[in-house]
């Protein structure tokens, strides 16, 4: 079931919601540049096994409005506790793919975990997705740049090379045409600003807001968000586990997609 929630005037973020009748919740947050369909392989398997799967489209991208502005990770959280709100949604399991594991990050702390009793982070863009002088990790700020830079004068190859890092498995070509299909259903505007934000925001004091039951799921061989950003969520975020997938990369939802229903259902229960 498809619906509209409206975040603020002129801005209506896409909702995806199957097995509604649960009280098993889990929230979706999808990552930098694609949408909730990303999520395919999970509402064909985790309905099943008794939970209600949301998953929105966040502004800017899929079938989201798509407006100029509000590509922060605060205005992105403040979309989250909209949609919580208006859906009247409890107990609820905040599920996000890298960026959109940074916003779930950036929503613990900005709003004290209202409303979510579990979070999982799925190789989140965090804490920093760029290196600073006291972070010797993640994408430099000229790669960023670059990819910025990309985005505005050739957004179908900018999206055709990053999806060649995404995936640590054998894909077929239907399936790659279908996910480079994610990322352009998003505005070049919103894919450039949101590229801003991941290159900007630092999330190192929001880790320690948290204080729910987090699992940290990451791909061993993530090209995108390297292992060593799980491992310091991990130290950094109380009552956390660290969940490796050994075959996997940035995609691990797909890469190891049976695992990956597995721990996430293990996990909740």
């Amino acid at each position: 079931m498809g619906y509209y929630v409206k975040v603020e005037k002129g801005v209506n973020i896409f909702v995806e919601d199957i097995n509604s009748t649960s009280n098993k919740t889990i929230l979706f947050i999808h990552g930098w540049p694609a949408n909730h369909r990303m999520f395919e392989y999970q509402f064909n398997q985790l309905p099943a096994m008794g939970y209600r799967c949301i998953a929105i489209d966040i502004r800017g991208f899929g079938k989201s409005s798509k407006p100029w502005s509000g590509y922060t990770y605060d205005r992105l959280a403040d979309d989250i506790r909209v949609i919580i709100d208006t859906l009247g949604l409890e107990d609820i399991t905040l599920a996000g793919h890298s960026m959109g594991g940074a916003i779930s990050i950036r929503y613990m702390a900005r709003y004290s975990g209202y409303k979510v009793s579990k979070l999982a982070l799925i190789g989140a863009a965090a804490p920093v997705f760029t290196r600073r002088l006291d972070f010797p990790f993640g994408k430099t700020v000229e790669e960023v740049d670059k990819l910025i830079e990309e985005t505005y004068t050739d957004r179908p190859k900018m999206l055709s090379d990053f999806g060649d890092i995404f995936f640590a498995r054998y894909l077929s070509k239907s399936f790659i045409d279908w996910f480079h299909d994610l990322g352009l259903a998003a505005s070049g505007n919103a894919t450039a600003k949101c590229l801003v934000s991941l290159r900007d925001e630092d999330l190192r004091n929001d880790l320690r807001r948290i204080n729910v039951p987090t699992a940290i799921l990451h791909g061993k061989q993530d090209k995108v968000c390297s292992f060593d950003f799980a491992e310091l969520m991990h130290r950094s975020i109380k009552n956390s586990i660290l969940i490796p997938f050994e075959y996997s990369g940035h995609g691990l939802f797909y890469c190891e997609m049976d695992k990956f229903n597995e721990e996430l259902a293990k996990f909740i229960t």
